[in-house]
């Protein structure tokens, strides 16, 4: 029994020393690429993240939209590097009033089929990231869908349709029509006017925790809600219950100040807050 033991020993030890002798030689390499396109106010901006990488997005008052990436590889070679940097990257659609910005690379098939068909087949699934820096006019609309990775959105207005997968997310907001969706993670969302200047805004969250700040002296329509398990930790003290409802863990239907836009926010598995700024 020793024996098996002390040879078994040996095996597992052989194993571990390989596996970290193969991660040792694992070469990495993250390259930089920026582009810069004029854009009117107005117009709307698409952003396909990859499924791995941070996105920032922020408002200016230049009408350019000003993207920046940093790609990062990994393979097991100089060479596989070289024949990866060729198609994981990402490519800027133009057409009148939109621009779209779109991660491509290994993870898309189609994109594969189009423009590498004889690509090597073992470096399909390697992993690699986009992360991006983006600035947009202050006035525009938004469309963004990504994988995993932080998100940060500020001083933009405008219509926005955001969907994560898995994100820490911050949404510093100023107005417009909002509709963010994200799979899990913590979200951020900081409401900065006192009136809501636009439609109404909507942030869900399927697991995780939502931390919502308001300005004092809000005027709005604030709907909270957890869907299944978990409760709404609220410090505003000044919410009224609306339409005859009653405040619990799990559900408020509530009027701040002299009422407004609807600010909607839910969770469906764990913790709602709400707090002032």
């Amino acid at each position: 029994m020793n024996k098996k033991i002390l040879n078994l020993s040996v095996i597992c030890l052989s194993m571990l020393i390989f596996s970290s002798f193969g991660l040792a030689q694992a070469f990495k390499r993250t390259t930089y690429k920026t582009e810069t396109l004029e854009f009117g106010v107005g117009g709307t901006v698409t952003v396909i993240g990859a499924p791995t990488g941070s996105i920032t997005i922020e408002g200016w008052d230049k009408n350019e939209v000003e993207v920046s990436a940093e790609v990062e590889l990994q393979a097991a070679s100089e060479a596989d590097l070289a024949e990866l940097a060729k198609v994981n990257t990402f490519v800027i659609d133009e057409d009148f009033g939109h621009i779209r910005i779109v991660s491509v690379g290994t993870h898309d098939k189609d994109y594969m089929k189009r423009t590498a068909k004889k690509f090597p087949k073992k470096l399909f699934g390697l992993p690699f990231k986009v992360d991006y820096k983006i600035k947009v006019p202050r006035y525009c609309d938004l469309d963004i869908s990504t994988g995993k990775g932080a998100l940060n959105l500020s001083k933009v207005e405008g219509s926005m349709q955001i969907k994560a997968m898995e994100s820490n997310a911050v949404l510093d907001l100023i107005g417009g029509t909002i509709n963010a969706t994200f799979g899990s993670g913590n979200v951020d969302v900081k409401i900065n006017t006192r009136s809501w200047r636009g439609r109404q805004a909507a942030v869900q969250l399927a697991s995780g925790t939502l931390n919502v700040q308001f300005p004092n002296n809000m005027n709005a329509e604030i709907d909270a809600s957890i869907l299944r398990s978990g409760k709404i930790e609220n410090s505003l003290l000044a919410l009224k219950p609306r339409n005859r409802s009653k405040f619990s863990e799990t559900s408020m239907l509530a009027k701040a100040g002299s009422g407004g836009a609807l600010l909607s926010f839910s969770v469906g598995d764990g913790t709602l807050k709400m707090s002032n700024w």
